[in-house]
Order: C-alpha cells, then structure tokens, then sequence
C-alpha cells in the first residue's frame, strides 16, 4: 500500500506541476458552468411558461436539470479523460525511465495501481468543480441529494473506467498525443454502441448496447443503483488494468 501511494504522490505531483491539469481545470469548469445555467434556464423558463398556461403538474429539478446535467459532463468526460492518460507510461518511455521503473522492486500491480489510482484523483479534481454547480442548485432549489450521490458515483465509475484502459493505451507508446488519440477512438466507440438500439431489439443489439459505457450511466443519474451496471464497470476497469499488467510485465521482459 505504501509504494501505491508514493506512485500515486508521485504522478499526481506531476500532474499539477505541468500546464495539464490546470487546463483540465479550466476548460471542465467552464463547460460544467455554461451546462448548469443552460439547462437551468431551461428549467425556469418552462417553469414560468407552465405557470403562466396554467400548467398543474409539477416541475422535477431531479428530473429536468440534475439527470441532463450529469449526462452531458459525462459526455464531457469521454473527450476529457484520455488527456489525462495519456502521459502515464508514454511519458516515461519518452524520457527513457520506463526500463528502471520496471526493473524496481515496486511490483507491477503497485505500480498500475498507483499511476491509475492518481488518474483517477485528477478526474476527482475536475468532478470538485461540478460538486459547486450543483451546490448551487441546492442553494436556490430543493432537489432530492440521492441522485446527485449516485450521478457522483456513476460518473467516477465511468471515468474509472476509461482511465484503466487509456493506462493500458499508454503503454503502448511512447507519444502521449498518440495515446490521447487512441484513447478518445476507444471512448468514442464506447459511447456510440448505445446507437445500435435505434436498429432495433435484436441480441447482438442488446450486447453491443450493454457494452456502451454510456448507457450505464442512465440509472446512476436517475438516483438508482443497479447492480448490472455496478458490474459492468468494475469488470471494466480490472479488465483494463489486466491489459496493463500483461503489457507493463512484457516490457520487464524486454528491459
């Protein structure tokens, strides 16, 4: 546990000393604040249009703001994310350290467990900044706080989950703009599978639509744990992860 951390500490140090995180920062808090009062103008306005028509059902926040919110930043987070895997294992083999990170006495597994574990923080870093969009929408409104907990979590699921392969992506480079690249491909496709239902109900639509990583992202959003996606993504990031303990314990070979 204790060499985890030092990795972690290590790549997250890196992290905040180079311009990377800090326009990470940037661009997510911008586009979780234009999202925010977008949607909640939305809301507003339908609110006032329904009073005014003499609407009689009422408006949902959970429903109407919060749930749409989610699902955007986690679109957001799709073309995100590989830029902060990138740099992982690629930024090693660029400056030639990856032979002697190998062929440390820190065990694979420490050492992909710690460089994930400090992606994943950085990702946590960016979520801090949605956490005070939606504080707002608390100050001046009454939402249900248990969407929002399992929209947390499903997002952080989801990120998880793209950074255990966008780790393995980098190993096999040493181009962090390739591994972005290959990254962002790979979270595209993840994202456009859940397209498939539109071509109608068949098994291979049902599989190729259980494997979008986007679509597990619905119930989280609406307040419900299923244990199907629980599953889902947990399978996905140790099967990511394995992908990466296979790689890193080739180049141990080859150093």
């Amino acid at each position: 546990m204790r060499n985890i951390w030092t990795v972690c500490r290590r790549e997250l140090y890196a992290y905040f000393v180079s311009p990377i995180a800090w326009v990470l920062l940037t661009i997510f808090a911008f586009l979780s604040g234009a999202f925010t009062y977008l949607i909640s103008a939305a809301f507003l306005r339908a609110s006032l249009e329904g009073q005014m028509s003499g609407q009689t059902f009422p408006m949902n926040v959970n429903e109407q703001v919060i749930a749409p919110l989610f699902s955007n930043m986690a679109v957001v987070g799709l073309f995100l994310i590989p830029l902060i895997s990138m740099r992982l294992f690629a930024e090693e083999k660029r400056q030639g350290t990856i032979e002697l990170l190998v062929t440390s006495p820190v065990h694979d597994v420490e050492i992909i467990i710690g460089k994930w574990l400090s992606a994943v923080l950085m990702y946590g870093a960016l979520l801090v900044v949605l956490l005070a969009d939606y504080a707002f929408l608390f100050v001046y409104g009454n939402p249900d706080w248990k969407p929002v907990a399992t929209g947390f979590l499903g997002i952080l699921l989801q990120g998880g989950c793209l950074l255990a392969f966008g780790t393995f992506i980098s190993t096999l480079t040493r181009n962090q703009i390739v591994a972005g690249a290959v990254g962002f491909a790979l979270a595209l496709v993840l994202w456009i599978l859940n397209w498939t239902t539109s071509f109608g109900n068949s098994d291979t639509v049902q599989v190729l639509n259980y494997l979008s990583i986007v679509s597990h992202m619905d119930s989280f959003s609406r307040g419900v744990i299923d244990t199907k996606d629980l599953i889902y993504y947990v399978s996905m990031i140790f099967f990511g992860l394995f992908l990466t303990a296979r790689s890193l314990e080739s180049l141990r070979w080859r150093a």
